[in-house]
């Protein structure tokens, strides 16, 4: 009842802030993950001197790099997603969710 007299994202807005701060910790924890183990896999490559422990590294790098940077498109998806609901929303409540996910110490 409460949430339908004040709009499902402005009911929700913690919920909305605590995804958003979990976004942000991924942002920072994944290009770290991604740096670290990628130099223990071509460190690892390299030492050994196999042409094809060398390649696997590197590809293994590359699928990890690729998984990071959708990682930073998943605000975007979320906030267009949310931007395009709240254009059929008569009283904008959707952009409360949007603000909340893409900047949680703001919201």
């Amino acid at each position: 009842m409460f949430l339908l007299e004040v709009g499902f994202c402005t009911g929700t807005k913690s919920v909305w802030i605590l995804v958003g701060k979990i976004l942000s910790i991924f942002k920072i924890v994944i290009p770290l993950l991604v740096i670290i183990f990628g130099m223990i896999d071509l460190g690892k490559a390299v030492v050994g001197s196999k042409d094809d422990e060398i390649k696997k590294a590197a590809k293994s790098l590359g699928m990890r790099v690729l998984a990071g940077i959708v990682i930073f498109f998943v605000p975007t998806i979320v906030g267009f997603a949310f931007s395009l609901a709240d254009g059929f929303n008569s009283d904008g409540d959707y952009s409360v969710c949007q603000a909340c996910i893409t900047n949680p110490d703001g919201c």
